[in-house]
């Protein structure tokens, strides 16, 4: 059988690639920026927080409108608005305005995850959707890995300001891809008859202890008082806080700290992240394979979770780490930890959500929660940095959250989130 659906793992990778190099291209860009406008440590930390506000309060109003307008359509206009915010961040004349364009960006990149979700449950046979969500995610490393080089050298060569450009322009080259190619598995034109037919058959898979058919909607209240939905918040935010401190402060630790030159900076960033990347989907395929016994509804999955987190938690070893060499590794394990947990976690959503038709809202609120905390850590970073003179407390803080998260997926996701008329409290297999 043909396996045309892997065309959807590469437009939601090279999505989720583009929406991670627009937002660190800041990070890169960073020490000519805050020189040109006079920003301090706080400052600067302010300015990489600032697209995740707008990101956060936009996340379940798309959701609601992904899951009433469709994937298409709200990906296309999310990709545009976020591209031409970051094109024209390189226009801007004062630290209002790239506040401005770093906002506009992060409400159009808020379409991303929730969109990705949703076509991920529409395409793809349950019993692969580990490793095409850590496809998915892995672009989300991809991007930094590739920017660092990429924007790193425009950076030097042409100024902060054309970097911005080139970064917003590749958005519109994905953006008239999608809307030439993609489509619902039902309407794919491209798609045999024969893999539409298994698609639609294997992409549910009904959670333990559940009644009725999965196509019911649950609506996001009834699935707010389900612990599960709010364990996997809390994990994606212990996980998060960690993937942004790296995103933004990552090229400036390497540069006040360890001395590296903004070209060293860029290669030297993208070692660990390219790691991650293909790391990240191979544990995606291996906990396909760990589930295939005991089923994706089972609720498993975040066995595989808690041991990313504490892979992730190695960044504890940090300010212990002198030699360069050694640190390489250990960013490496570090990324590859938190990367694993993001696309596990979002894989355990799809497991243990009865109904496709809820997908969107609910992948919007585990977002949300991991932004929630992922707002604090570039502004908490920067204060931390001017009280200490030191990186250290903040891979410290870093490491303990993970540490934390790997506790909250094993106790708070043992249930199903399904009405609590039927079985909310229904236990799960260990």
């Amino acid at each position: 059988m043909p396996y045309r659906r892997g065309w959807i793992a590469v437009f939601l990778f090279s999505l989720s690639m583009i929406n991670y190099m627009d937002r660190i291209a800041l990070s890169i860009a960073a020490k000519p920026i805050a020189s040109e406008f006079k920003l301090t440590a706080v400052g600067m930390g302010y300015l990489f927080s600032s697209f995740i506000w707008s990101y956060a309060l936009f996340l379940l109003p798309m959701g609601f409108l992904i899951d009433r307008f469709g994937t298409k359509r709200m990906a296309g206009i999310g990709i545009f608005v976020w591209s031409a915010a970051t094109a024209l961040t390189g226009a801007a004349t004062s630290f209002v305005t790239l506040m401005a364009a770093r906002l506009v960006m992060g409400a159009g990149e808020s379409t991303s995850n929730p969109a990705g979700a949703k076509v991920i449950r529409q395409w793809i046979p349950a019993n692969e959707r580990g490793m095409v969500t850590a496809m998915f995610n892995s672009g989300s490393y991809a991007g930094p890995a590739i920017c660092s080089v990429l924007l790193g050298t425009l950076v030097s060569l042409f100024g902060w300001r054309v970097s911005f450009v080139i970064a917003g322009g590749i958005g519109f080259v994905w953006l008239a891809a999608w809307l030439v190619f993609f489509d619902a598995p039902e309407k794919a034109r491209w798609l045999s008859g024969e893999e539409r037919e298994k698609i639609v058959r294997e992409r549910d898979a009904k959670p333990v202890s559940t009644e009725g058919p999965v196509t019911e909607t649950t609506g996001l209240l009834a699935l707010m008082r389900s612990p599960t939905l709010w364990g996997l918040a809390i994990t994606q935010g212990c996980n998060v806080y960690t993937q942004y401190l790296f995103l933004t402060w990552l090229p400036s630790y390497l540069q006040a700290t360890r001395h590296l030159s903004l070209t060293h900076t860029g290669f030297f960033a993208a070692v660990p992240y390219a790691a991650s990347v293909v790391l990240c989907i191979l544990v995606g395929r291996l906990s396909d394979h760990y589930l295939k016994k005991g089923g994706v509804g089972t609720g498993r999955r975040r066995n595989a979770v808690a041991l990313a987190m504490l892979t992730g938690a190695a960044i504890l070893a940090v300010p212990f780490t002198s030699n360069l060499a050694t640190l390489l590794v250990v960013f490496s394990i570090t990324l590859t930890g938190i990367a694993s947990t993001t696309s596990l976690n979002f894989a355990l959503l799809n497991d243990l959500l009865p109904s496709s038709r809820d997908i969107a809202k609910a992948m919007a609120f585990v977002v949300i929660g991991g932004n929630a905390f992922g707002m604090v850590a570039p502004i908490a970073t920067g204060y931390v940095i001017n009280a200490t003179g030191s990186y250290n407390w903040a891979f410290g803080i870093a490491g303990l959250l993970l540490l934390a998260g790997a506790t909250v997926v094993l106790t708070m996701t043992r249930s199903p989130m399904v009405r609590r008329s039927r079985a909310a409290n229904t236990r799960v297999a260990a």
